[in-house]
């Protein structure tokens, strides 16, 4: 009797329905935070945000004249992922699911020249050689698919998890602009959209920080 009361009370720990928690996590896809609530047994969704702002000097150049170059990316998304626990014998792993809605996802290249340039005997001054942008656009919705590893929710006030997949964004919108003598360089924006319209996947690893809601 005893044993079967202790089995029936840890199927019902391993059970997520009605159980609530809030997420605080960082990752791949930057920092952000979730509302969790279990609708089914071996199943609860998620509803969050995340947003990652980066950026990185000097690390485009263009031939020929010396220049500053900046990096950056803006992601952020709100989205709706459902858990769920296939094994009744892992509870620990996680099937996950859903999409999300990228409300900023653009990356840019920024160069702009350093000094005067010189070809031949004409000297141009910064603002006649110009500046150059490579601009990327993902903006939109796009699916999400992935694992999770150790248990959605625990018995325990605090508990850490692990999530690891990937979006699948939207074809991106590719454009180059630039002013000076850099102008001609707008030519090569459809080869620059036609190069770039498979970066489409934004992988996740995602370290979640999970408290319980009583």
């Amino acid at each position: 009797m005893g044993k079967s009361s202790k089995a029936q009370n840890a199927d019902w720990r391993d059970q997520v329905t009605n159980q609530k928690s809030l997420h605080f996590n960082v990752g791949t896809q930057g920092v952000g935070a979730e509302f969790a609530y279990g609708v089914l047994p071996k199943m609860s969704l998620r509803l969050g945000a995340n947003i990652i702002p980066v950026s990185a000097d000097n690390v485009f150049s263009v031939s020929g004249f010396n220049s500053n170059s900046r990096m950056s990316a803006n992601f952020s998304n709100i989205h709706l992922l459902a858990d769920f626990i296939p094994f009744k014998s892992a509870p620990g792993f996680r099937l996950v699911g859903g999409a999300g809605y990228f409300i900023n996802a653009k990356g840019k290249i920024a160069v702009q020249p350093k000094d005067n340039y010189t070809y031949g005997d004409i000297v141009l001054n910064n603002e006649e050689v110009g500046n150059l942008n490579m601009n990327v656009n993902w903006r939109g919705f796009a699916p999400y698919a992935g694992i999770g590893l150790l248990k959605p929710f625990s018995n325990r006030t605090f508990n850490v998890n692990l999530d690891l997949g990937t979006y699948f964004l939207k074809q991106p919108d590719a454009n180059i602009t630039a002013s000076g003598i850099l102008s001609g360089n707008t030519s090569q924006s459809a080869q620059l959209q036609q190069n770039l319209k498979g970066y489409r996947f934004l992988p996740v690893v995602q370290l979640n920080f999970n408290f319980r809601i009583q």
